[in-house]
């Protein structure tokens, strides 16, 4: 006989504590298995078998099972589509109802949408909740009901809207003992779905270190003053309502800023999906990219001849990680200076990047490209070498991630700054002028 059960779907909310859909679910009464579901659809479209995404994911439900071991239950991981996935567990289970959180990316709105239709046919509901972030969808509008698409007027909104409520914690502990109790279930190793481990040292969730001297030192890479905490909100590891809680009783407005910028991203990716292939503005489509493969690879590999460039791309492909204000100017570089598209980059951020965020990394490439929301005019062009003079002035980044820079004999800058500065303005301007046909 099939045991009578309620499932919590773990996607990118990977906690026990301070969870909306793990709460609503086990107050429900119903128990409750904790199911996670590594996606075929997602991992067999990464190029590394090694990526250390998946071992950071891994070694995390790694830890979450040990704590439901604890409290006698465990966590139940299927690698498989959603779709076939879900069937299987039908089979070994009479599921009542299935609660998760809400996911605002197109693949994944398009998965919850046929699991949900799936779900139907056979009599169970399928529950959604807000968890990764304040607020969400329609929440925030301007008085005509329309979504912002200008940073500053959202943040007010956001501010002012913004109470207790909105940061209490989910008690879900206090519920535990509604959790589906069972023998440990077999916990798989990396190498059954076809992966390796990767030895990369991800971030501890240490963020209430930085946050105190945040403004000041936040754009100086070599202080590494920045949090780390992306990857921690990317997976969830860390409940959103905990950090802005604390940026608001530290009230540290710079830092608080910093999260609404990823919930107005993700505001903006829920109400216009198209942004993931195509610019915000239009009109940008029309640039006529040069895409120098020669060229797009001396910047992959940091070779480009400008050392905050170089830097951070290196830093990029040895940990997965790159400074904030870095990210600006090589993202910036290549768009401007290489006149190379957006997109491209974006892919590349996207295998790279520990904490990769569709909506931010899209918003963010869209905004230093020009095409994006709040974007900086375009004939405001990056230039590499006073960033570097401002933000790393002894080199110390530089000399950490890029040491050729320290040889008497630097690399050869792979384009003038003022040449490129020019050409980007000429290829902007002709492509903006353009009057449709």
């Amino acid at each position: 006989m099939r045991p009578k059960i309620s499932v919590c779907w773990l996607r990118r909310d990977l906690r026990l504590n301070d969870h909306a859909a793990l709460y609503h679910a086990l107050k429900s009464g119903i128990p409750v298995l904790v199911v996670f579901i590594f996606d075929k659809n997602i991992l067999e479209k990464l190029n590394a078998k090694t990526d250390a995404r998946v071992s950071f994911i891994y070694q995390v439900l790694d830890k979450l099972n040990k704590e439901l071991v604890d409290l006698g239950s465990s966590l139940f991981i299927k690698f498989a589509t959603p779709k076939n996935a879900w069937l299987e567990i039908l089979k070994d289970f009479e599921v009542k109802a299935v609660y998760t959180n809400h996911d605002y990316e197109p693949y994944a709105q398009q998965r919850d949408e046929a699991i949900a239709e799936l779900l139907g046919q056979h009599g169970i509901s399928f529950h959604t909740y807000k968890d990764q972030v304040i607020f969400e969808k329609d929440e925030l509008t301007k008085a005509d009901g329309k979504p912002y698409s200008v940073f500053t007027p959202y943040y007010k909104q956001w501010l002012k809207k913004l109470n207790s409520f909105y940061v209490k914690a989910y008690p879900t502990q206090t519920y535990f003992g509604h959790l589906y109790q069972t023998m440990p279930f077999a916990f798989p190793e990396l190498q059954d779905f076809g992966f390796m481990p990767n030895e990369a040292i991800f971030p501890a969730i240490n963020y209430q270190e930085k946050i105190d001297h945040y403004d000041e030192l936040r754009d100086y890479p070599a202080k590494d003053a920045t949090t780390h905490l992306g990857l921690h909100l990317r997976f969830g590891t860390v409940s959103i309502r905990e950090v802005v809680a604390i940026a608001l009783e530290k009230n540290v407005e710079k830092w608080l800023s910093e999260l609404v910028w990823r919930e107005f991203y993700m505001m903006i990716l829920w109400h216009f999906p198209h942004t993931v292939t195509q610019a915000f503005k239009p009109d940008y489509d029309k640039i006529q990219w040069r895409n120098n493969e020669k060229e797009f690879k001396s910047w992959c590999e940091g070779e480009t001849g400008y050392p905050l460039v170089d830097a951070g791309m290196r830093q990029l492909n040895k940990t997965g990680f790159m400074h904030n204000r870095v990210r600006m100017v090589v993202a910036s570089f290549l768009c401007k200076h290489l006149l190379i598209d957006w997109r491209w980059g974006e892919a590349y951020f996207a295998d790279k990047l520990l904490d990769y965020e569709q909506a931010s990394n899209v918003g963010g490439w869209q905004w230093a490209c020009g095409s994006g929301n709040d974007a900086a005019p375009y004939f405001r062009v990056f230039n590499p070498e006073l960033q570097l003079k401002k933000f790393d002035p002894k080199m110390e980044y530089v000399f950490k991630w890029a040491p050729q820079y320290q040889l008497a004999i630097a690399p050869m800058p792979i384009v003038d700054h003022n040449f490129a500065r020019e050409r980007a303005l000429k290829v902007y301007k002709t492509a903006l002028n353009e009057k449709a046909s």
